[in-house]
């Protein structure tokens, strides 16, 4: 427990690494359908102003803590809090372990639909017959099982090389590929003959078509997007060394995974208008019972969509690994486990618990909780609940028990001129505690 914790190599690294676990299945998958469901401009806008009034302050909160402690989620609570706040660290590590639990199924999921590209599976201009594609996946026993034993394993080999030869150095190639194959989607994308139609209804906000459930929406996908209130921020931060300018660092996180999610609905709104399909047709089945219509129609449509679908892929692995880490890091820190036996009991752990998640959209589909299945309720539970409310804490931490001793920090001790560091401090303690604090409240009972 006292051996030299590891810190990122360059900058570069880090963010790269950073933006990585932002920039996910959450950016790609998520964003465009929950855009095309919402109302499309109308949702880019309340999610870009979460983004600024909630995410960035509290992207900073997660890294600053982590970065003072130099620990994990548990013991940086307890280093810069005291008594009492470490169950916030250790709730964000059961959150970010339930997330993963089902956040690899999705992986999973991509794995399939590259190897049905190719195969000639996804050939079809017919929506129902691609959705039954899709429905005959995730029915099937152990195919989808398989798929995401695959990709949990991916994730560990990652987590298993450490900080610098492991997550840095895989987050320097697979983020700019990431980069370069969605770029180049975008292009084809917006070039279709009909696209000009998806990028009105993206970029041009509809407020008429706005309610409370909008706003729900809007947070819920800005935290699970940035990987707030689960961990992986902090412990990322906690690998940084104490003279970085962290507002900077911050912020170029912040703006590269905002970015690529608007790129993503660039992306795929406008080829859903081009192909004739209703922006909110598929909810979250939208990437795989939808989209492969819109590669079938396109020249050259077998690679693009195998592009997107590798795409989809690499952007979940540089997601789950910061979401495995968070867990492997407070066994490594508070339980003196190596690292490499602490990776695979928890993948294996992650596993486990992916099967039923699995099998709920298949054989058990038919067992409910409170109404949801098993997939649905720890999806519901980590977006509607859990991430708002660590945020929430985090926040609450923050702002009032840190206090000046965070500016103090952020500035590291004055050495760096913030004169906005005061604000950032109120929104903490008011703006940020209240607003999530109501859509909560919506998430839940709304």
């Amino acid at each position: 427990m006292n051996t030299a914790r590891e810190h990122w190599g360059s900058r570069l690294g880090f963010i790269m690494a950073a933006a990585g676990s932002a920039v996910g299945l959450g950016n790609i998958w998520k964003f465009p359908y929950m855009t095309g469901e919402n109302g499309g401009g109308a949702f880019l806008v309340i999610y870009l102003a979460c983004i600024v009034v909630f995410g960035f302050s509290l992207v900073m909160a997660e890294l600053l803590i982590g970065r003072a402690a130099q620990r994990n989620p548990v013991a940086a609570f307890r280093h810069v809090a005291g008594r009492g706040w470490p169950a916030v660290g250790a709730m964000g590590i059961v959150t970010a372990f339930i997330i993963l639990s089902f956040y690899v199924v999705v992986a999973g999921w991509t794995i399939a639909y590259m190897l049905f590209t190719l195969n000639g599976s996804l050939a079809n201009p017919d929506a129902a017959a691609l959705g039954q594609v899709f429905s005959d996946l995730v029915a099937n026993a152990w195919q989808p099982v398989v798929y995401a034993a695959i990709f949990t394993v991916l994730t560990a080999l990652v987590v298993i090389g450490g900080v610098g030869s492991g997550i840095e150095r895989a987050s320097k190639i697979l983020m700019p590929l990431l980069f370069l194959i969605l770029v180049a989607l975008v292009i084809r994308a917006v070039t279709l003959p009909g696209a000009g139609e998806g990028l009105e209804f993206f970029l041009i906000p509809d407020f008429s078509k706005v309610t409370g459930a909008t706003f729900t929406a809007a947070i819920g996908q800005a935290f699970f997007s940035l990987s707030l209130g689960m961990g992986a921020m902090l412990t990322y931060g906690s690998y940084l060394p104490k003279e970085r300018n962290l507002p900077a660092d911050a912020f170029a996180v912040v703006v590269l995974d905002t970015v690529i999610a608007v790129l993503a609905g660039v992306m795929v709104l406008p080829a859903m208008f081009a192909a004739g399909i209703a922006p909110g047709e598929g909810g979250a089945g939208t990437t795989f019972k939808v989209l492969p219509a819109v590669f079938d129609a396109m020249p050259g449509g077998v690679i693009f969509g195998f592009g997107f679908f590798l795409l989809l892929a690499v952007a979940a692995l540089t997601s789950s690994v910061s979401l495995l880490e968070t867990v492997v890091c407070y066994f490594v820190d508070e339980r003196a486990v190596s690292r490499r036996r602490a990776t695979i009991l928890s993948a294996t752990c992650v596993f486990a618990i992916s099967i039923p998640a699995s099998l709920s959209s298949g054989l058990w589909s038919e067992v409910t909780f409170f109404g949801k299945n098993f997939f649905d309720l720890m999806d519901f539970l980590s977006s509607s609940i859990l991430l708002p409310l660590g945020g929430m804490l985090t926040a609450l931490c923050v702002g009032w028990v840190m206090g000046p001793r965070a500016i103090a920090a952020l500035t590291n001790d004055g050495k760096l001129s913030m004169p906005w560091a005061g604000v950032w401090l109120f929104g903490l303690r008011f703006v940020a505690p209240l607003g999530i604090g109501w859509i909560l409240l919506q998430g839940l009972f709304g």
